[in-house]
């Protein structure tokens, strides 16, 4: 079930009782941090890993709730020339993130997909 705002906070009350003790936020966009708040419960944690649509953090909820935000980009440039290679000879498969791919054209129905969950990541085929 994929569920957004105040359905997507509804159903983890459901499930949880007092939200959840980990959540982790990896769209970056606003609405979705918003919702990683609500859903956490007192004292639990927020990981953030989407990158962030604006430079601000709403911490006012999650400041009475006691839940710690934390994250950032990941250290990409300490990782790519080892693995990088790996992954263009097909020695690791980076898994099923990308469940859709296309070209540059496509970009703009690739970010509409996603939007509507219809894909979970588009790659962009060069």
């Amino acid at each position: 079930m994929c569920a957004r705002g105040d359905e997507a906070v509804e159903l983890v009350r459901e499930l949880t009782q007092h939200g959840a003790h980990s959540v982790l936020e990896c769209v970056g966009l606003e609405q979705a941090l918003d919702t990683a708040v609500a859903i956490s419960r007192p004292g639990g944690a927020i990981g953030r890993v989407g990158i962030p649509e604006h430079d601000t953090t709403p911490t006012g909820v999650a400041f009475w709730k006691n839940a710690a935000i934390a994250g950032g980009p990941a250290p990409v440039r300490a990782y790519i020339e080892e693995l990088l290679p790996d992954v263009l000879e097909g020695r690791i498969e980076p898994g099923r993130v990308f469940d859709r791919t296309g070209s540059i054209e496509d970009v703009p129905d690739g970010y509409r997909a996603m939007n509507e969950r219809e894909v979970l990541k588009f790659q962009i085929d060069l």
